[in-house]
Order: C-alpha cells, then sequence, then structure tokens
C-alpha cells in the first residue's frame, strides 16, 4: 500500500485522484523527521507543494477536528499572494479532505467580503486567503486564530516582493506560539530567511530545487523575429503546437488587449486575464479554458502563478520576462505533474543578448529556432490531419445511411476533399514572416520605433538624475500638463539636469500650446520648464563626448525661463574647472537648485497620478 504512513481518509483521497507515489516534495514532508515541526521548503513550480502542505499538516488537522466536519474556529491558514493560487489551493485541499468532510472558507480580494464572512462563522477548518483580505477580516473580527493549529505561507518570497509583509506580520501576530509554521517559496532571499528567524522554531530545511533550476518536463525554445512580427510568430506558434491549452504572457494590460484581440480577429478561441478583469471575468475564463470552450489565455503575471490547468502544454513568452525568476513561474504553468511542456520565448532581434544572459541566470538551456513557417504547419497539419481521420471509431446506423447517400452523389475523392476542406476551414492561417537573414536584422536595428512613432518631436524638461527624476514620476507629470495620454508619449531620456521626451508630429503643436498655458510658477510641478527640443538628446550626448575627452566636466546648459548660469571655475570656462551648478547633494550646504534656477525635489517627485505602492498586474 503505496500510502498506508499516511491517515487512512488521505490515502483514499490520493488513490481516487490517480496517485500512484507521492511526488518528492510530497514525500520529503511526510517523513519521519519532518512530523510536528516547522518547516522552510524550497521546491521547483509543478513539482505537487499544494498537496504537500496539506499532507503535511494532515495528523493536526484530522486529530484536532476529531472525526466532525465543523470547528469553531479555523484550524488551518493557507496565506497565498494571487487570488488565482488561493483558489486552487481551495480546490486542492478540497478533494484531499473531501473524505473528512471539513469546510474549507476562502477569503480574496475581489469576491463578495459579507458571504467570507458569514463563511467564516459557518465554521470552516480551513481558511485559504490573500494577505490584503484576511487582514481585513482579522480587523473586523470576523477571523479568529487564537486556535491554528498551523499557517502555511505559500509563494513567501512573491508575496514579500508584491509588499505583503505588514500584512503577513500582523496575520502571524495574532496566532498563538504554538502553531506550526510551513514556509514555502521557490527561492529563499534575506527577506524570506528573516521572516523564517522571526516566526519559526527550530525549521527543517527541505530543498528541492537541484542544481539546475530548468525544470526537466519543460522544453525551452528561443524564437528570434523581426520586432516587428511578434504578433505573426505568436499566431504560427500556437498554428504549429495545435496544443490542447496554451498561455501568452505578456507584460502590460494594453498589450494583453492587443494580442487578445489580435487572435480573436485570427479565428482563436482565446480568453484574457490582466489585473483590470474583475474576479468574476477571471473565474469566467479559466473555466472557459478547462471547459474547452477557449484553448488559448493571453495574461499578464497575474496569472504565472496559480493557475492549474491540467492540458496546459505550451507557454509563450511574447513579451520578455523582467528576470529569470519571473521566467521560471511563468514557465512552470506547464510541464506539471510529470506531463511534458513547451516553453516559447519570442525575442526580437535586437534583444537576444539579454535573453541569452537571462538563460544562463536561470541555467536553462534553449534551443534557438526561427519561428515557424507556413509550410512546416502545413506539413503539421498534415500528419494530424491523417492521424484525426484515419483513427479507429465506432460509427452509428444514421451516420453508415448518410455516408451511402453521399457515395451515391459524389465520389469517394470528393468527399474525402470535402472533409480535408471543412477541416481545414476551422484552422486559422499561418502567416507569412521576414527570414531571418542578416539584412532582415540589420533593418530590424534601424527600425525601433513603436507603431504611431516613426515621425516625433522631442520636448526637453528642466529636471533630470540630480533631481531624481524617474519615467514613472515623470509620465503622470507630462500627461497633465500637455493634457495627453500616456500612449501618446514615445520614448524618454533622463540626463544629468534635464530630461527628453518623444510626442507625435501630429499632435506636438497642441501638446505645446496646453503646456504653456498650464505652466505656473506658483505650483512647483507646473514651474518645470517643458519646451520643444528638435535635436533631442543628442546635444548632450555630443557635449558629454566633447567635454569628457577634453578631460573636463559636463556642464550643464541653461534652459526654459531660468536664467542661466556662467561657468564656474577657471576663466573662460576652461575644462578641468568647477561644476557650473551649486551644490545640491544632501547635507551639502548649497541652495538645492541646478543651473537653470528652477526648484528640485526631495526624494522622489510627487506628482499626481503616482502610485501609492506596488502593486501585481
Amino acid at each position: 500500500m503505496p500510502f498506508s504512513h499516511l491517515p487512512p481518509v488521505i490515502g483514499e483521497a490520493l488513490a481516487a485522484r490517480g496517485y500512484d507515489a507521492l511526488t518528492p516534495v510530497q514525500q520529503a514532508v511526510t517523513e519521519p523527521e519532518a512530523a510536528g515541526r516547522d518547516l522552510i521548503v524550497s521546491a521547483q513550480t509543478g513539482s505537487g507543494k499544494t498537496v504537500a502542505f496539506g499532507l503535511a499538516l494532515a495528523p493536526e488537522l484530522l486529530d484536532a477536528v476529531g472525526g466532525t466536519p465543523l470547528s469553531e474556529r479555523p484550524l488551518v491558514l493557507v496565506i497565498a499572494p494571487t487570488r488565482e493560487l488561493a483558489l486552487q489551493v481551495s480546490r486542492e485541499l478540497g478533494w484531499l479532505y473531501a473524505g473528512a468532510g471539513l469546510r474549507i472558507a476562502t477569503c480574496v480580494g475581489g469576491m463578495d467580503a459579507s458571504k467570507e464572512r458569514r463563511a467564516l462563522r459557518a465554521g470552516p477548518a480551513i481558511v485559504v486567503g490573500t494577505p490584503g483580505r484576511l487582514r481585513d477580516h482579522l480587523e473586523r473580527g470576523a477571523l479568529d486564530l487564537s486556535e491554528l493549529a498551523g499557517v502555511v505561507l505559500d509563494e513567501a518570497d512573491e508575496m514579500l516582493d508584491m509588499g505583503f509583509r505588514e500584512d503577513l506580520e500582523e496575520i502571524l501576530d495574532a496566532t498563538p506560539e504554538t502553531r506550526r509554521t510551513l514556509l514555502f517559496s521557490a527561492t529563499m532571499p534575506r527577506p524570506i530567511a528573516r521572516l523564517a528567524e522571526r516566526y519559526q522554531r527550530d525549521a527543517l530545511r527541505i530543498s528541492l530545487v537541484g542544481e539546475t533550476r530548468g525544470h526537466g518536463d519543460i522544453a525551452y525554445q528561443a524564437v528570434t523575429v523581426s520586432p516587428s512580427e511578434i504578433e505573426n510568430a505568436v499566431v504560427n506558434l500556437l498554428r504549429f503546437h495545435e496544443a490542447e491549452t496554451a498561455i501568452c504572457f505578456c507584460a502590460t494590460r494594453e498589450s494583453v488587449r492587443r494580442l487578445h484581440a489580435t487572435l480573436q480577429n485570427r479565428g482563436f478561441g482565446v480568453v484574457a486575464l490582466s489585473g483590470e478583469h474583475s474576479q468574476s471575468e477571471r473565474n469566467t475564463a479559466l473555466q472557459a479554458l478547462r471547459d474547452r470552450r477557449a484553448r488559448v489565455c493571453v495574461a499578464t503575471d497575474v496569472a504565472a502563478r496559480g493557475i492549474d490547468l491540467p492540458t496546459l502544454s505550451l507557454v509563450i513568452h511574447v513579451e520578455i520576462p523582467r528576470d529569470a525568476e519571473t521566467l521560471q513561474h511563468r514557465s512552470g504553468r506547464t510541464g506539471r505533474a510529470g506531463k511534458k511542456g513547451t516553453a516559447a520565448l519570442v525575442v526580437p532581434y535586437n534583444r537576444r543578448r539579454r535573453v541569452e544572459g537571462m538563460l544562463r541566470g536561470a541555467q536553462i538551456e534553449a534551443q534557438w529556432i526561427d519561428a515557424p513557417t507556413p509550410e512546416a504547419i502545413r506539413a503539421k497539419d498534415r500528419t494530424r490531419l491523417i492521424e484525426r481521420l484515419t483513427e479507429p471509431r465506432e460509427f452509428e446506423e444514421y451516420d453508415r445511411e448518410l455516408a451511402a447517400d453521399l457515395m451515391a452523389r459524389m465520389t469517394p475523392e470528393d468527399i474525402a476533399a470535402t472533409l480535408v476542406q471543412t477541416q481545414r476551414a476551422e484552422m486559422p492561417a499561418p502567416e507569412e514572416l521576414i527570414a531571418n537573414t542578416p539584412e532582415a536584422r540589420e533593418q530590424a536595428k534601424a527600425e525601433r520605433h513603436r507603431p504611431g512613432f516613426e515621425d516625433v518631436v522631442w520636448f526637453r524638461m528642466s529636471i533630470g538624475r540630480r533631481q531624481n527624476a524617474e519615467p514613472r514620476w515623470l509620465l503622470p507629470l507630462i500627461c497633465r500638463r500637455g493634457h495627453i495620454t500616456r500612449n501618446e508619449i514615445g520614448a524618454i531620456r533622463i540626463g544629468q539636469h534635464e530630461s527628453w521626451f518623444q510626442i507625435p508630429r501630429p499632435v506636438a503643436a497642441k501638446f505645446a500650446d496646453t503646456v504653456a498655458r498650464t505652466a505656473s510658477p506658483e505650483d512647483e510641478q507646473d514651474a518645470i520648464a517643458i519646451e520643444e527640443a528638435p535635436d533631442g538628446p543628442r546635444i548632450e550626448a555630443r557635449e558629454n563626448r566633447r567635454n569628457h575627452g577634453a578631460g573636463g566636466r559636463v556642464e550643464p546648459r541653461p534652459m526654459g525661463r531660468g536664467p542661466g548660469r556662467k561657468p564656474a571655475g577657471k576663466p573662460g570656462g576652461e575644462p578641468g574647472g568647477k561644476p557650473a551648478f551649486r551644490k545640491d547633494k544632501p547635507g551639502g550646504g548649497g541652495t538645492g537648485k541646478p543651473a537653470g534656477g528652477k526648484p528640485r525635489f526631495k526624494g522622489k517627485p510627487k506628482f499626481k497620478g503616482q502610485p501609492k505602492g506596488k502593486r501585481p498586474d
């Protein structure tokens, strides 16, 4: 009996689910040395961690309920970073403890809080939720943690990255000291170690990540394309693999909307997931994938954790992940529970070096290939179609009668051709792509423009790095001063004392006029000079090269309404003199103003529209 060391009700649930044996992480948490101890577990995505912590806490949980399905207060609390992951955990624990009849309450943002409070009053033994919603219920007195036997922090590294430290600490401080604390994290950065030191006692460390971080059941492909043909490459990848379920990852909500519309127009059954969708919309989209009413999901990284689709065999990184960890978690949606999967990175010609470095950092061996051609897709279609039509099957008498009628009216060749034509009509047409040649790569390097930004006008602002200017702080200011949207702002270049940005030429004149009307000397932000700069940041680049080449310091140029300043130091502004601006370092004793006489920000500039904190997409 493979599960004889587990409680009978758990062993029966695993057998009914089709488990022949436990995965390595599940086996490790049920070993005698792990019994009753706090655990720190590092394991790959898709290794069965959800069932693992369900097994680890089973003895305490089943002993505490004593055969009754109700519990006066929760006995186990599971905290997950995202709504999708929390809902998945609830489903997994639901079937694992179905034989014991235990109630599970789920508390996540975006759902009806009053229904959650009623569920908490109904006596659940297990509560699963996201940090913010759990803290809210705790502060309102709806969640009583005084009798917890165990706490699980699932994807703890992600929760800290998302800014949930305070929520976690308040929740953990409300739990009894006698509880077990199980910390599951794909990585072990220093903040996780500090959290473990504070809230765990004599924790057993279990690491199953292995020497190589790449997932053994995932085949990685790096697909090189022209930057202008990323969407066409995605279409051909989906058609070439014809995966039962595929997920395409984008970096922003806008990219999700655009690709979702593109694939829908091409004839794919596709759904979208991003931070702008409500929980109800997310649930509907995921259910469509499970019911196979849709086969493709376009998502931001909000879906990189917590989505468990058994039929998902293809992950496409439409936009390059921000780091190796994101690459791992995105790709980990496939190749789960021993099944094989494919992760394809769409790599524009000019981003290949960055992707190579990311793959080395993740210790992943990827196959570098070109995007599938229409000829290769048609060859695949031919093989799949012949296999589908010639596989053994049983026919009803009505089907045979209709076939005989057709054969009396048409030749067998015409009937077969009609069948093939009908099958092919359901398949989206592949796209013709530019061949991956040295000429195409050189042309791509010369065409690094966003659509709509082929003809732009550069504008200059009187703040730069010395005033802590950053693109995310400048965008709201530019939008407010010029009455435009962020989609109408092109590249942003930040210099020492000045910054430059692009505006499409058709709206540049209107933008300049609006900026002039919104200038206000009384308001610190509105006093920032914004004016057209025909040469863009190239002037500063040339001056930097000239000054540095002469062995001197870079002199800021006066601009806007500021009076400007004469070079300081040696007469005539000779190279090697002192910089022509006052000290503006903290505590430097200067006026804190750059050369143009404009006010500088203290700390981060606080523009209207600045995000309050880091939120997941």
